[in-house]
């Protein structure tokens, strides 16, 4: 039953926003990251993702990637520039020696900055964590 379903808290995974190069676009974008920074495999993970600021709102948006490695990383999406100024929301769920774990990560409107950027550890590259 419902109850009997312990979910616990995640830890040392991350969401991430990179900001990279793309060699297709030839621009600069913003991508949200998965990081996984345990010595072990995540698997299943499901991330959910929206941007909010009151009424305004974006599509929500489901992403499943089957095994995130241990002391890696896995691309969820690109954002574009527009949304970048609501505050995005990740709900990630993943199993984890064979536990379900689940964390809410947010990038609060306006945190998005040149001047907020820091090296993203496994990524090694510039970006923003989410709280």
């Amino acid at each position: 039953m419902k109850k009997d379903i312990e979910i616990s808290i995640a830890k040392d995974v991350y969401v991430a926003l990179v900001h990279e190069w793309n060699e297709e676009f030839l621009s600069k974008d913003w991508n949200a990251y998965i990081l996984n920074n345990k010595n072990s495999p995540i698997e299943m993970a499901l991330i959910v993702s929206k941007g909010y600021d009151g009424d305004l709102k974006t599509s929500t948006m489901r992403h499943a990637i089957p095994v995130v490695s241990a002391k890696s990383y896995e691309k969820i999406e690109v954002v574009q520039e527009d949304v970048l100024q609501l505050n995005n929301e990740f709900f990630v769920t993943y199993y984890y020696d064979n536990k379900l774990y689940e964390k809410r990560f947010l990038f609060e409107k306006g945190i998005i900055k040149f001047d907020n950027l820091i090296t993203i550890p496994l990524i090694e590259k510039d970006g923003i964590f989410a709280k």
